[in-house]
């Protein structure tokens, strides 16, 4: 008896239309997110559809491209053309785009035109979270992670470099004038005055545009670092003047704040006069950061998330500028109070959070 197989050609038409549901079982994460979608509020996005004029091809649903994005932000797809590619590729991106396929022009620009209304759709989920029961702020556990920067560190240059270059690049300046004018001195003996003059010299252009590059660098580091100074002389503890009553001194841990707050308020004056930070030419916003992970230094942002210990719902999220760890314990605190509304009643922090 000859053993049977079932069907599998690639021609054989459906009976009857198919069905998305179909698609996906019923506890895939896809599916979640679709069901979370249809009970946030979209309207600040709809709004903005509402104010043309209404011609054209029929745009993308908001629902639908939020539902790819989020999806695609889960599982760690954040490339708009990786998620194009997946709307044809891949069953649970083409279920939550009821088989459409955008491209990626059409979800980049959604993302970008959207972006305020979309960060605040965090907020919606969260909120759903917790009339849920998943969130309860008992134990709020908070940690920092590295993102890469799309620069590399070899662009930083540090503050004394930029000094450096901007002398070179100023003398540069300085003879390509020189040269100039002894070139038109010439010309106005040969020709005569009331000539045409020529354009800049390319030279001369390319000089002057390093040179006000440098000068911006610059200005933006002692900006900073001054900033920081005065900051710090702001918030520091007012000294008594006088001898102390003999026989009375300062509780131990006050005596270790005033001598941090001291160390501190001396360090900035010794960046405010001289800035040790390196400035990144490709990403100035960015900073050069001690990843643990990868045991070296990397250009980066420091992204700071806190997280409930029940059900691990990220409560709240921060992007810093700041290298370590160390001063992001209260504002983390202060972000889980504004967005949840509520206390949580202990945080959780390894030691790069300790700041004496």
């Amino acid at each position: 008896m000859n053993k049977r197989f079932r069907a599998c050609s690639l021609d054989q038409p459906f009976l009857l239309p198919p069905s998305l549901q179909d698609w996906l079982p019923e506890d895939h994460l896809a599916r979640f997110i679709a069901d979370v979608m249809n009970e946030l509020d979209l309207s600040a996005i709809d709004a903005e559809y509402h104010r043309k004029d209404g011609r054209g091809l029929s745009a993308y649903h908001p629902l639908l491209l939020t539902r790819l994005l989020l999806y695609g932000y889960c599982i760690g797809v954040t490339s708009s053309r990786r998620i194009e590619r997946a709307t044809y590729d891949e069953v649970a991106f083409r279920y939550l785009a009821a088989d459409q396929h955008p491209d990626h022009d059409t979800i980049a620009n959604f993302r970008q035109q959207h972006l305020k209304a979309l960060a605040g759709l965090f907020v919606q989920a969260l909120q759903l979270c917790q009339q849920a029961g998943l969130v309860k702020l008992g134990t709020v556990a908070i940690d920092g992670t590295k993102i890469m920067a799309n620069a590399s560190t070899r662009r930083s240059v540090p503050y004394k470099k930029i000094c450096e270059r901007e002398q070179y690049w100023q003398q540069t300046v300085d003879r390509l004038l020189a040269e100039a004018q002894r070139a038109d001195q010439e010309e106005d003996q040969r020709h005569g005055k009331g000539q045409p003059a020529d354009p800049l010299p390319p030279e001369l252009a390319h000089a002057e545009s390093r040179l006000e590059r440098l000068r911006q660098a610059k200005a933006e580091l002692e900006r900073e670092a001054q900033q920081r100074l005065e900051e710090l002389q702001r918030i520091a503890p007012s000294r008594k003047r006088g001898r102390p009553t003999k026989g009375t001194s300062p509780p131990p841990e006050n005596a270790r704040r005033r001598e941090n707050a001291r160390k501190q308020l001396q360090r900035a004056k010794r960046k405010a006069a001289a800035p040790r930070r390196q400035y990144n030419f490709v990403d100035p916003d960015s900073r050069v950061m001690q990843d643990n992970a990868r045991k070296c230094f990397v250009q980066a942002y420091n992204a700071q998330v806190a997280a409930d210990s029940h059900a691990q719902v990220i409560v709240a999220a921060e992007l810093t500028q700041q290298t370590n760890d160390r001063q992001q314990l209260v504002p983390m605190a202060q972000a889980i109070r504004a967005v949840t509304g509520a206390v949580p009643e202990s945080l959780l922090a390894d030691a790069g959070y300790w700041d004496t």
